[in-house]
Formats: structure tokens, sequence, C-alpha cells
């Protein structure tokens, strides 16, 4: 299976996950980024997040630097933190079909409030 976005010049975010087959034996993958930008849908003002994926792979894996690409997708975006984490939720599960999976934004303190957000998949019920 050919990375669309591995070992090639990407200068734009996307708006997918590229996939590897999920190797043997592996149980859970959590993938971590410091590095997500949105910004405020009502003031503008631009938002810090950590975002934390964690996931049961079923078949397939999600490729490091696709996700990189993906998240950056949302820095010319305007969105609430609580949407933020259920966008990459519904974009793991969509692309991926795992087993089960979390994720978990921390939008950096502003006005000294800091909001962490889970969105999991299957739904809690």
């Amino acid at each position: 299976m050919e990375s669309k976005y591995l070992g090639k010049s990407v200068k734009q975010p996307i708006e997918e996950l590229d996939t590897f087959p999920a190797p043997e034996g592996i149980t859970q993958v959590r993938m971590t980024s410091d590095e997500v930008t949105s910004s405020c849908p009502v003031t503008g003002q631009p938002d810090f997040y950590t975002v934390r994926i964690e996931y049961f792979p079923q078949s397939l894996c999600i490729e490091s630097k696709s996700l990189k690409l993906y998240l950056w997708s949302f820095a010319s975006r305007a969105v609430f933190a609580e949407k933020l984490a259920a966008e990459i939720r519904d974009r793991v599960v969509n692309d991926i079909s795992p087993k089960s999976c979390s994720v978990t934004t921390i939008q950096k303190s502003r006005g000294g409030i800091s909001i962490e957000t889970i969105a999991s998949f299957p739904f809690p019920e």
C-alpha cells in the first residue's frame, strides 16, 4: 500500500488521513500534537491546542505525516474546542474504522480558562 503523503512534498493542509495496515499484535495507538491551532468563531482570537488521539485499530493505522497535515487544516478555521474534538474523532472513525477511539483536545488557557474536551467512539450511553 503506497502512502499518498509520506515522502512526498505537500505544501498545504489535507482533509483526509493516510493509512497503513495495522501490524499484528498492536492493540492500542496514541498520537499527540501540541501544535494545533484554530480561531474562536465568535471573537476571531487564536486558540492553541494539544490534541491526543487514542484508538484501538481494527485493520488500519493512521500515518503520522497525514495526521500532521490534517491537523494543519484547522489553522485557517474558526471552530469551538468541543467541535474540534468531535470533528477529529469523526475523521478517525471514517478513515480507519477503529474498534474504538477517543480524541481529547486541551485548549490552552485564554482569559484564565482552559477547556478539555473528549469525543469518544463508540458513543458512551
